[in-house]
């Protein structure tokens, strides 16, 4: 689903990234770790658009992203959460997940918003009764009407995932999901994500976390690829151990 072949990102001359070629196969959950400073949430940046790589080339099932904004691959399905909870503050809670499908409108134009179309009506039941089941996934269903600035970071990150995989991402990407959630919220954020079909990308300092999610286990350093592996077989890499897990 998401191929990244020779990626290499510049910062003058730094070098975020170095020839970072990974292929994640649809369905697939695929962690990435390593240290501060790997290169992990520049990766996550190119593969969204966020950021111009200086080379290589990323292809959502075969299509090259080269010219596609953050936006555009955002309507191909390439979702994505950030380190830190990026939520709408002054919306509910449901209306920042209903924000995720708004970009498909309703369908008849202005129109039918004067005279009520049935059609547009019919599609809004839908998407409000989608929102609402996914706000359940997610365990804040009671929240629903709560303004999310209002939430601790916890919370916030559960509205920031709804949000997501509301609309039935092809590919998603997680920037350090677990972070502020406790023990309880970070097995229900591991069970939702679990069940989304969708390829995903991971990126978490939680080791355990990554073992117990992912298939397989990209590792980073300094913007390199070092091990590329099932979990066991990059926890017992001596590469791995020696940057990272020590």
């Amino acid at each position: 689903m998401i191929e990244i072949d020779g990626v290499g990102v510049r910062f003058g001359g730094v070098h975020a990234l170095r020839d970072v070629a990974v292929t994640v196969p649809q369905g697939q959950t695929c962690g990435v770790i390593g240290p501060n400073g790997a290169g992990k949430t520049t990766l996550f940046d190119v593969v969204t658009g966020l950021r111009r790589p200086s080379e290589g080339t990323v292809r959502l099932a075969g299509r090259d992203l080269a010219g596609t904004g953050a936006v555009g691959r955002a309507r191909l399905g390439v979702r994505r959460t950030f380190q830190r909870p990026q939520v709408f503050g002054r919306l509910t809670v449901i209306d920042n997940v209903l924000a995720a499908s708004e970009w498909r409108g309703g369908g008849g134009g202005l129109a039918a918003d004067l005279v009520g179309w049935r059609g547009r009506r019919r599609l809004e039941r839908e998407r409000r009764e989608r929102a609402a089941a996914v706000l359940e996934r997610c365990g804040i269903a009671a929240l629903r009407d709560a303004y999310a600035a209002d939430l601790p970071i916890g919370q916030r990150r559960m509205v920031e995932l709804a949000r997501a995989i509301a609309d039935d991402p092809a590919v998603l990407l997680l920037d350090e999901p677990t972070s502020g959630l406790d023990e309880e919220q970070a097995a229900l954020f591991a069970e939702v994500v679990a069940g989304v079909e969708a390829t995903v990308l991971l990126v978490e300092h939680d080791v355990g976390f990554v073992m117990g999610a992912c298939e397989r286990i990209v590792v980073l350093d300094l913007g390199r690829v070092i091990a590329d592996g099932d979990p066991a077989s990059v926890r017992d890499d001596p590469a791995v151990r020696a940057a990272y897990l020590g």
